[in-house]
């Protein structure tokens, strides 16, 4: 490949390296547009069966349009970041409605719709119109630091600029939208977190290989420190129906039903305590307490234990009256969006 560019070079490894990809065999901006909001923050094996689920139950930006939120969040549920799938639905009804269903084509454009960030709008642009612009995201910062020495920290806002001008100077001007896609195709199978040095063919060009740098880079300051919290679920039980409601606050998991919640580090008997007085219960019988569940968010550890409590009838009302949890059967459960911690726990408890 003597002679040839960096993106010719790069460019011709993809050609031949690629993963099979169905985003990748179209120009349409709408299934591109809806592997980019998948893939933010999930990884692709995981990503894959989700879009294709999505393209199925919605071939089109008007038939994601006119769903209703409820059914575009269970067929999100156990992907995480919900807030992806509400500005994914709004933007498919501002789209529809607005704009006649016609995808914006160029980054300017792109860049003003809900959800979408200068990485997504770069990709769709360059992917789908052949506007050159660079996409910088996590797999890119890596590689481009390492090849090209750049020392700057990702972590500040302003070392985007510096790589998006530097890559905006080695873009394929004529395939934009391959050279981002091999970029990042690079970053995730080649460039990875424990780069596979001995089969990279920019080694020999290569900063971080020449300086034996590759662990050092990118340059990355600080961790978010991550919150633990203590969630106790009141699973109030009366015949065959379960009391759910929905998150409407500013917290994790806006938009999703879970249970009857207790938060903070409390024993059982203090659980117990606050059921009968937040609930005016006199009696409740404690059925059954899960064992501790464990589920990592980006920022919080949260800590969840399950209290399954039966309730009679006249107790059911007033659960009810008391509190914005509403009666469902288990089928109906199983058809509410909820967040993983309490499909894992429903699983565990045979409701599948």
């Amino acid at each position: 490949m003597e002679g040839k560019t960096f993106a010719e070079r790069l460019i011709n490894w993809y050609t031949e390296r690629k993963r099979d990809l169905p985003w990748r065999k179209t120009k349409d901006p709408y299934p591109v547009w809806l592997s980019e909001i998948i893939l933010q923050q999930t990884r692709v094996d995981q990503g894959l069966p989700y879009w294709q689920r999505f393209v199925e139950t919605y071939p089109s930006i008007h038939e994601l349009a006119n769903a209703s939120e409820e059914k575009v969040m269970r067929l999100w549920q156990g992907l995480g970041y919900y807030s992806r799938a509400r500005n994914l639905h709004a933007t498919a009804k501002y789209i529809a409605n607005e704009l006649d269903g016609v995808f914006p084509s160029t980054y300017s454009e792109i860049l003003k719709l809900k959800g979408i960030g200068p990485y997504t709008a770069a990709a769709i642009a360059s992917i789908c119109f052949d506007e050159p612009r660079p996409v910088v995201d996590g797999n890119v910062f890596r590689f481009a630091s390492r090849y090209f020495g750049i020392e700057s920290d990702i972590s500040k806002a302003s070392t985007r600029k510096e790589f998006e001008k530097i890559l905006s100077e080695e873009i394929s001007q004529a395939h934009p939208g391959t050279f981002n896609q091999a970029m990042m195709e690079f970053g995730a199978t080649v460039c990875s977190p424990n780069p596979q040095c001995q089969e990279c063919i920019f080694r020999m060009d290569c900063f971080a290989f020449q300086h034996k740098m590759q662990k050092s880079l990118p340059v990355k300051s600080g961790k978010t420190k991550v919150r633990d919290r203590h969630f106790h679920y009141i699973v109030f039980k009366n015949q065959d129906h379960f009391f759910l409601k929905e998150r409407v606050d500013k917290d994790v998991w806006s938009g999703l039903f879970d249970f009857a919640l207790i938060e903070g580090t409390a024993g059982e008997d203090e659980v117990m305590a606050e059921i009968q007085k937040s609930f005016d219960l006199s009696k409740p019988t404690l059925d059954d307490v899960s064992e501790s569940f464990i589920h990592i968010l980006s920022h919080q550890k949260i800590h969840a234990t399950f209290y399954m409590v039966s309730i009679s009838d006249d107790a059911a009302k007033t659960v009810s009256k008391k509190s914005s949890l509403k009666p469902y059967s288990a089928e109906e459960v199983l058809n509410l969006p909820k967040p993983k911690l309490i499909v894992n726990y429903l699983q565990r408890i045979g409701i599948t």
